[in-house]
């Protein structure tokens, strides 16, 4: 016997404005962290598109008031998937987080504000990848933390012990590189 073909939901044309609203002002947030997660931007842009694929099939109404916090949140558990699929979890190369940036151009004559950003990004990679997490989903994404608990499945009062943690060991240990 054949399956039969599943209902595809036809979309109004205000489902699509606000679909394309959110791919408009999330895709590149989205592919930065889904390529922190994964460490490699070929599978990102697979797990974004995957994430705005399932977008497509919620409707403005269910999502609406946490539309950013459902993209994250499912980006997030599609990334977890292929890296369980993978068996295996990579983490950054010396240098390879500068590489992921925003398409937004660097102010000029900021050298020392380039530098200091290396240095911080190079201590945030050797923090545990737990700490990593919250910490770039608060600092690099503008994340509550109670939208942070959401997102990792934690409880807000772990999220805010990873982040003080981390953040205390960052301010150490970058108060150490300078004389």
């Amino acid at each position: 016997m054949l399956n039969p073909v599943p209902n595809v939901r036809v979309t109004s044309h205000g489902d699509s404005d606000f679909h394309a609203r959110l791919f408009t002002a999330h895709h590149d947030q989205l592919t930065r962290y889904a390529t922190q997660l994964l460490g490699d931007p070929e599978r990102a842009r697979d797990v974004v598109q995957d994430t705005f694929v399932k977008l497509m099939a919620q409707s403005p109404t269910a999502i609406d008031g946490h539309a950013v916090e459902w993209l994250f949140t499912v980006c997030r558990h599609r990334a977890l998937d292929v890296l369980r699929k993978e068996s295996r979890m990579t983490r950054f190369a010396e240098g390879q987080v500068e590489n992921v940036t925003a398409n937004e151009p660097r102010p000029g004559g900021a050298l020392e504000a380039a530098e200091t950003r290396a240095t911080v990004l190079s201590l945030i990679n050797r923090l545990p990848p737990n700490q990593q997490e919250v910490v770039r989903l608060k600092f690099q994404h503008g994340f509550s933390y109670k939208e942070i608990a959401r997102i990792t499945t934690l409880s807000v009062g772990n999220v805010g012990f990873l982040i003080h943690t981390a953040v205390a060991r960052l301010r150490a240990e970058f108060a150490a590189l300078r004389p």
